[in-house]
């Protein structure tokens, strides 16, 4: 029977909520595995061989698969390790799930179907998509190019993430609980940008374009294919409209509101990251 005293694994231990998880996870004191091809013991999506070494003792596991769940080939890899996970004695896995992708439902169904126990966070896009990769460049830059007939979303903070995810590892209060996890209001992209260029005081221009010319651009900006049609799934898929209305997943986990857009871009501008206001 795992014990406190038995690590936590974090996959995925150089992502935006992974690193938040850990971060949190060791503040409290808790001992903590990070899951990653450059850790000791080394984990590896693509081979499964790595998998019995990170997972020796581990009682929980906080799963985000790296790149997408939607991927060719996802649900049955992350399918076979929470198989891997039950033999080795794990007792709980919190997965970190994408909103309004068919794939990463049928990866949450898998779980269910485990008798693991588990909680399921299935959120919106992250905040932290403008500041730490994605548009941060071109936010610098002072121009974002965005493809056409983006819906609006109601976008999310990693540290709201990271919060349940800490607390779902190391207690029992969100066992088998799905949380549908999202901002307190939707936003367009070009919203969101124009609430940079306002708390930057920066002029940052955005062009829309159609979807083949984005496609186009991502290929000759150098973009990996399998990552640029990535790229496009998600524009074509999660921001097809279906995800715009607001969940309550947080104020459920939580007890509290979400974090605001608004207070994540005061503190990033004031961060200096984006650039400095103009003199």
């Amino acid at each position: 029977m795992a014990t406190d005293s038995n690590p936590i694994l974090v996959l995925g231990a150089n992502g935006k909520t992974s690193g938040r998880v850990l971060q949190r996870l060791r503040a409290a004191g808790h001992t903590v595995r990070a899951g990653s091809r450059s850790a000791q013991p080394r984990f590896d999506w693509e081979e499964p061989a790595t998998w019995t070494a990170a997972l020796d003792g581990v009682r929980a596991v906080y799963v985000a698969y790296q790149p997408d769940l939607c991927v060719p080939g996802a649900v049955e890899t992350v399918t076979a390790f929470y198989d891997a996970a039950a033999k080795a004695g794990v007792q709980r896995i919190v997965l970190l799930s994408g909103r309004g992708e068919p794939e990463a439902q049928d990866a949450e169904k898998a779980l269910q179907a485990t008798p693991l126990d588990w909680t399921i966070l299935r959120a919106s896009w992250f905040f932290q998509n403008f500041s730490e990769n994605y548009f941060l460049d071109e936010i610098v830059a002072g121009a974002i190019t965005l493809p056409e007939g983006l819906a609006p979303e109601p976008f999310i903070d990693a540290d709201d993430i990271a919060e349940i995810a800490a607390e779902a590892l190391t207690g029992s209060r969100h066992n088998r609980q799905l949380y549908e996890l999202t901002g307190s209001q939707a936003l367009t992209f070009q919203e969101a940008i124009a609430q940079i260029g306002q708390a930057t005081d920066r002029q940052i221009a955005c062009q829309i374009i159609s979807k083949a010319d984005y496609a186009l651009a991502l290929s000759e900006a150098g973009l990996p294919p399998d990552v640029a049609q990535l790229v496009i799934y998600l524009f074509n898929t999660v921001l097809d409209g279906r995800n715009t209305p607001v969940a309550d997943g947080v104020e459920r986990a939580l007890g509290r509101p979400p974090r605001s857009f608004a207070d994540y871009v005061a503190r990033t501008a004031a961060s200096g990251l984006w650039g400095a206001k103009r003199s």
